[in-house]
This record gives structure tokens, C-alpha cells and sequence, in this order.
């Protein structure tokens, strides 16, 4: 009997303020996140795990106790990923416990979780340090035999915006590097670019997830905000590796067409 497919929700770019009202380019940072996470629970319900994938505060340490009481109670597995905003001490010592995991890997059914740290001290562009492509890579032969999904936060492909791809991912060849000796990496999630990404490279998706604040105008050279209202993405990961996604904008609370694909090169 086949299993059901692994539903995820993934939150990314909260930018949370220790205060309620802290704003982030016009938007009160907590209230869209709350939006966010009340319309996953009335569309989304039940999943297995959900994904918080890198700057849940805006350097402000004190965001954190708002990611507590939002997902403190949560039945199932909370798992974090620090991004350039992110205070990494304190990030440590606010989510140590379950249901939050920080990193490291997961196994969902017939899937695979491996979620990297990026973050650079003081930067705003990521690096993976060597030890952590060490990590990926031994993960994903030790687990050969499942699908794998990949996590981080910054961006590992163009984002099509000059400014932006200033401050994606700075070692991009050597994680493709250690992607490419393996076969069963299905799919490459990342956030930090506050816009939708659907595309595909050497057989493998790589997805990118709005903010659940303020977005960013898509193919701008400059910093620019676009009108597109918070979001969050939703995926469907089947014991056969195929895997169903699509992104959620919490104002019409309507699902967004399917992204056209694009080639990463």
C-alpha cells in the first residue's frame, strides 16, 4: 500500500522585532506572519513538518520569543535555518528544544531532509563552509536509497536582479559540485530573495519562496519592492520522488498559478 505524500509548509524571511509592531518596509513583520500561518492552518492541515528557512528576526534577537509562541506548540517537527539577519547565539539557545530543530537532516517516508547553514558572520551574501558540504555529502550517500530535499537560505542560482545575485550564495560551483555526484537530490529549496522561483537544473527543481512580509520587485537592477502580498509555499513529497508545490499569497488566499519553468544552466 502506498504512503501518503509528505506535506510541508515552508515560512521563510519573517524578519520578526522583539516589538509586536515592528515594520520592515512598511509591513508589521508579526501580523503578516500570523495571516501567513492562520491561512496555512485552514488550507494546508494536516502537514508532517514545517520549514522556517532563514531570517525569522531582522537582527533583533528578541523575535525570537515570537517564533516560540507561534511554534513552540507544534506536533510536529519545526526545523530552522539561519539566514543573514539571523543572530546565530541566541537563535541556538531560544530553538534548542523540540518541536524546533536548527540544521541537520530529517527523514519523512521514503524522503530525505538535509538543511544547511549559509549564514556569514556580519555578511549579507552565504557561504557553505567546507565542513558543511562535507556534512551534505555524507548524508547524501548514507542515504542513497531515499529522495533527497535540499535546504538553505540564500540563493544558489541567478535571481535574474543585479543587485540581489550581489548576495546569494558565494560558493554556488562547490555545492553543485557535491548535488552533482548524486542521483537522488530531487529538489533545492532556499528563501532570502523575497520572490518565486520554479525552475530546474540537471533534473533536480530548485524552488525559491516569498517572504511572509515584503517582497521584492522580481528582475530589478536596483533594491526594489514589488507589490506582491506575504506569502508561503506548500509541498507535496511523493514515495515515488515526485514532489508537488506551489506558493500560497496570503491576501487573495489563492494559490499562484504554476511558475513557468526556467533553466538554471
Amino acid at each position: 500500500m502506498s504512503r501518503a505524500p509528505t506535506r510541508i509548509v515552508q515560512f521563510t524571511d519573517l524578519h520578526l522585532y522583539g516589538a509586536a509592531d515592528g515594520r520592515l518596509r512598511g509591513i508589521a513583520t508579526l501580523p503578516a506572519l500570523e495571516a501567513a500561518l492562520a491561512t496555512a492552518r485552514a488550507r494546508e492541515a494536516p502537514w508532517e513538518a514545517l520549514l522556517l528557512t532563514g531570517d525569522l528576526v531582522q537582527d533583533d534577537p528578541a523575535g525570537y520569543q515570537h517564533v516560540r509562541r507561534l511554534f513552540g506548540q507544534s506536533k510536529v517537527p519545526v526545523y530552522c535555518i539561519p539566514g543573514n539577519h539571523d543572530e546565530q547565539v541566541p537563535m541556538r539557545a531560544e530553538l534548542a528544544n523540540a518541536p524546533f530543530q536548527i540544521c541537520g537532516t530529517a527523514r519523512h517516508g521514503e524522503w530525505l531532509l538535509v538543511m544547511l547553514d549559509s549564514y556569514q558572520h556580519g555578511m549579507a551574501a552565504g557561504r557553505l563552509a567546507a565542513g558543511e558540504l562535507a556534512r551534505l555529502d555524507a548524508a547524501l550517500s548514507e542515504h542513497a536509497d531515499r529522495h533527497a530535499l535540499v535546504c538553505l537560505h540564500h540563493h544558489p542560482v541567478a535571481a535574474g536582479s543585479r543587485w540581489l545575485d550581489t548576495v546569494g550564495l558565494e560558493n554556488r560551483d562547490a555545492l553543485f559540485e557535491v548535488l552533482d555526484r548524486h542521483q537522488n537530490v530531487r529538489v533545492l529549496l532556499w528563501g532570502h530573495v523575497h520572490q518565486a522561483f520554479d525552475g530546474e537544473r540537471r533534473g533536480v527543481r530548485l524552488l525559491a519562496t516569498p517572504s511572509t512580509c515584503a517582497q521584492f520587485k522580481p528582475g530589478s537592477d536596483q533594491f526594489a519592492i514589488d507589490q506582491r502580498p506575504p506569502g508561503y509555499r506548500w509541498l507535496e513529497l511523493h514515495e515515488d520522488g515526485r514532489v508537488e508545490s506551489a506558493i500560497v499569497w496570503v491576501d487573495s488566499l489563492a494559490a499562484a498559478a504554476p511558475l513557468p519553468r526556467a533553466s538554471a544552466g
